[in-house]
């Protein structure tokens, strides 16, 4: 089975690449294949699907998933706006079974002899496979539809709450002209809420230009706006600040609603995305200098150690020179001594020493006078 992105902390896809990989196994599968197989994704959602070797025709998809705002919708059925999202998904080849499979909020049944034999049966599957996605966009769909009602009732300013990936609610707050969507910001690292801050003061500062008034108007403040007042303490302790988004009619036109959606529900898992690679970025390029300067240190090392050796060898030739100069002079001056000796030594004459020995001998006399030793009295 292949890897799938887990570097990515959160699939920004719409459609579940696991699940997909399920339905185009069963759908490209030559026999009948008896599966039965429950998988769980990121953020408390759960996939069956079921195979039968003797229902060859029919595969059955039941999802459970935790609901956008348990104020909205029943939170035991999907509401009737949703599931008509989810037959617009491929009519044809998708039926809703009534009631759905017991833990679950809706069960479809799929006919894969339907799809076409063209590249098209693919995307067919990939658009099934978003099956969690739409209905998490539908519900919070319906509240920006009421972003241009004329009929705000009275309490409509009242933030709601929505929690998408666990741990990580954000609020919508409904205006008479406009819906602030704020995102409580939390990071366990302190570098991560560091590369987050500027993130979030660089994406103030574009947003300010020219270029992109169109965009919604993004605020970020290390406090929580006054609408968020009266709200769980634990909802609002971060670390990381608040990030608000300002959400105009013009945002949910046509096609631009499904894109408003997508990225308001994806907006945490994009940020700690973007912090994740911004700090493997910096850890790569730290490592990479890091390595420059053990390079530039070895060699400065070695070459010391060669001016060292060069230096040492020339000490031992020097001392060697200097030992052989002192010998030389040593056995110079030996000689000199020799010869400076051989000067100064008696003239030698053949016979002289015979001739002296005959003639000059001194004489031995005794004496005819003897003396008397006296004693002392």
């Amino acid at each position: 089975m292949k890897k799938i992105g887990k570097d990515r902390m959160a699939c920004f896809d719409r459609a579940s690449p696991a699940l997909k990989e399920i339905l185009l196994n069963l759908y490209n599968a030559r026999k009948p294949v008896e599966l039965d197989h429950h998988l769980h994704e990121f953020g408390s959602v759960e996939y069956h699907v079921e195979s039968s070797a003797s229902s060859p025709h029919d595969t059955y998809l039941s999802v459970s998933t935790p609901l956008l705002s348990q104020g909205i919708v029943p939170a035991s059925r999907l509401s009737p706006q949703t599931l008509e999202m989810i037959k617009a998904i491929c009519p044809d080849v998708l039926e809703i079974v009534e009631p759905a499979k017991e833990g679950y909020q809706v069960t479809l049944r799929l006919k894969f002899v339907r799809l076409p034999s063209n590249n098209a049966s693919i995307k067919i599957i990939s658009d099934i496979s978003s099956v969690q996605s739409v209905i998490l966009s539908s519900q919070l769909k319906q509240i920006l539809w009421n972003a241009n009602s004329l009929d705000v009732c009275e309490g409509a300013y009242t933030p709601i709450k929505l929690v998408y990936h666990p741990r990580e609610p954000f609020y919508v707050i409904k205006q008479p002209t406009k819906i602030t969507a704020v995102f409580p910001m939390r990071f366990k690292e302190d570098t991560d809420v560091i590369i987050a801050t500027a993130f979030f003061q660089e994406l103030m500062d574009v947003g300010s230009k020219e270029a992109f008034s169109k965009a919604p108007h993004c605020i970020w403040s290390p406090i929580p706006p006054l609408e968020l007042r009266g709200e769980l303490i634990e909802d609002l302790s971060t670390n990381g600040g608040f990030v608000s988004f300002d959400i105009n009619s013009r945002h949910v036109e046509g096609k631009k609603l499904d894109k408003t959606v997508w990225n308001l529900l994806n907006f945490c898992a994009f940020v700690k995305y973007h912090v994740k690679s911004t700090r493997g970025f910096i850890q790569r390029r730290m490592r990479t200098r890091s390595e420059t300067m053990v390079e530039v240190l070895h060699k400065e090392e070695v070459q010391e150690d060669q001016n060292t050796k060069r230096k040492t060898r020339a000490w031992r030739r020097m001392r060697k020179l200097v030992i052989l100069s002192k010998e030389r002079i040593q056995k110079q001056r030996s000689k000199l001594k020799i010869k400076i000796n051989r000067l100064r030594s008696r003239l030698r004459i053949h016979g002289f020493s015979r001739f002296r020995r005959k003639w000059l001998k001194i004489l031995k006399f005794s004496s005819v006078t003897s003396y008397t030793r006296l004693e002392k009295c």
